[in-house]
């Protein structure tokens, strides 16, 4: 199952078909304030629908963990890629913000790589481990696991075969790297949702009234 597929699993829950029904109706009422309704529903558009804009913003905003990936699922379809090494930093495993402490047990390494797989783009990661995983905190390169059907689930395993890691040795670094793999942006399901139920609440308004 493809990324979107998951993100549309996701969107058909009790909360997701409340955040519809109430950004709806505040599109609805902004809109017909606007252009039929008394003012009333105009005021009451307009700050439901400011805030319904600042939650979706904030929902599909980048940040970090956008390229933090997922590992492999169980029974998955597997491979090797090589990778290289951007950087390696010690984060807290529960905030993912930099880590006083390296050595302290709630700290694990996040590893910035540049996935080169077989047949698809070069693209940016980041796995945490809490070991230093093949040596990359010393090394430019290695060699990652991926699911090829859902790119963004990367393992770093601990001994990769041999042929692997001679060919990540001698990979040459891809002209462009995506910053991370295609995806829906988070939230976006929800808001063409609620634009689609408030233009069918507004039609529904024009011929009922």
């Amino acid at each position: 199952m493809n990324r979107p597929l998951s993100s549309l699993r996701r969107f058909f829950t009790a909360l997701g078909l409340l955040s519809v029904v109430a950004a709806g109706l505040a599109f609805a009422a902004l809109v017909d304030g606007a252009l039929h309704g008394p003012r009333w529903l105009l005021l009451l558009g307009v700050p439901a629908t400011a805030l319904a804009l600042v939650v979706f913003g904030k929902v599909g905003e980048p940040s970090q963990s956008d390229i933090l990936v997922r590992g492999l699922r169980p029974g998955g379809p597997r491979a090797f890629a090589p990778a290289l090494v951007h950087g390696v930093r010690a984060v807290d495993k529960r905030t993912g913000r930099l880590a006083r402490d390296g050595q302290s047990l709630e700290s694990v390494f996040a590893f910035d790589l540049a996935v080169v797989p077989d047949g698809l783009p070069a693209y940016r990661v980041q796995v945490r481990h809490p070991l230093d995983v093949q040596g990359l905190l010393h090394r430019p390169r290695g060699v990652v696991e991926y699911d090829p059907e859902q790119p963004w689930r990367v393992v770093i395993p601990d001994n990769p075969p041999r042929e692997w890691l001679a060919r990540a040795n001698g990979i040459t670094p891809p002209a462009v790297v995506k910053q991370s793999v295609g995806a829906v942006p988070a939230g976006l399901w929800t808001f063409v949702a609620s634009a689609a139920f408030a233009a069918v609440l507004l039609v529904l308004v024009r011929v009922l009234v």
